[in-house]
């Protein structure tokens, strides 16, 4: 659905991408994760057909946005990181109005408008001049503008930035729920933005394309040992060093005390090694109480940092 090869761009002597290759597939829900200023708003700005690449070919739907600008631009639907709309429209006039600027008749703008609306649960403000909703719904309307004409891409740039948690949940589900007609990429540096909505992930850095996977992949190429969290009755020190002498174990991190008095702690261990069961009998042989004994997967964040650092390991000073 979506397709880049080589795609760069440069803004006179600044270069804001640079050789990035990737492909998204009909009904995916991509991430763009990186730093502000990493390459993700103009990454979806050329997707968008906001500007062509200076090199290298983008694909949209099957067309090149280069040489097929209209037919590429017609295929995705586009919310921009700082959503315009006219203030003083009520919310179901500028999506019939958006729909018919979008070469939509005035019957198909109008059906387009309502469903746009029902999708992203506007129907309670339809009647509502834009500029007296909250961010929230603004942002709503801002997707529902993108939606119109039933576009088969859907570009969001940070559709959660200035949100409450409230809203940011009900964001989430709503990008969930459009996964089944349409393809989506978005834009975020927020993490768990990414964890709890994306399929695939493109993690972005100076410009250039660290790495593309799921997030539970991403997790198992950084990690580089095995995480077990052990929480039980017993002497720190103690139940440190008995678990630390478990074959395949390499290492014990004490982690606080609980206010009861339980000792919880990280056991490291041989990364291809799942040694929870000879955890386990290491604690009943002693006799202590065990309350949790669980895998730790590392977390996005920290496949972030261990790629970004590697990043600039690499980069010349």
């Amino acid at each position: 659905m979506i397709s880049l090869s080589n795609v760069s761009k440069r803004f006179g002597r600044f270069t804001a991408i640079e050789d990035i290759s990737f492909e998204v597939s009909a009904g995916e829900i991509v991430g763009l994760l990186g730093p502000n200023g990493a390459g993700k708003s103009t990454t979806m700005r050329i997707i968008a057909g906001v500007f062509p690449p200076t090199t290298g070919r983008a694909l949209v739907a099957g067309h090149d946005i280069v040489a097929e600008p209209l037919a590429a631009r017609a295929a995705v639907g586009y919310f921009p990181e700082r959503v315009s709309a006219y203030q003083e429209m009520t919310v179901r006039s500028y999506l019939r109005y958006v729909g018919r600027m979008k070469g939509l008749g005035r019957a198909a703008a109008s059906a387009q408008a309502d469903e746009a609306m029902d999708a992203c649960a506007l129907a309670p403000v339809a009647t509502r001049l834009i500029g007296s909703l909250s961010k929230g719904f603004r942002q709503r309307v801002g997707i529902a503008q993108a939606l119109t004409a039933e576009p088969r891409v859907l570009i969001l740039d940070e559709p959660t930035a200035g949100l409450d948690p409230e809203q940011v949940a009900e964001m989430r589900d709503l990008i969930r729920d459009l996964r089944h007609n349409r393809t989506v990429v978005l834009s975020t540096h927020i993490l768990p933005e990414v964890e709890a909505t994306c399929d695939r992930v493109i993690i972005l850095h100076r410009g250039r394309i660290r790495a593309v996977d799921t997030p539970t992949q991403l997790s198992r190429r950084v990690q580089r040992s095995g995480r077990i969290l052990v929480e039980l009755n017993a002497p720190v020190e103690a139940a440190a060093q008995g678990l630390a002498a478990v074959p395949g174990v390499i290492g014990v991190e004490v982690q606080a005390r609980s206010v009861d008095g339980a000792a919880s702690l990280t056991v490291l261990t041989e990364s291809e090694r799942d040694l929870r069961e000879a955890l386990a009998a290491a604690v009943a042989d002693r006799g202590w109480g065990l309350r949790e004994l669980r895998s730790v997967a590392v977390s996005l964040e920290e496949v972030f940092l261990a790629l970004v650092h590697d990043d600039t390991e690499e980069s010349p000073s």
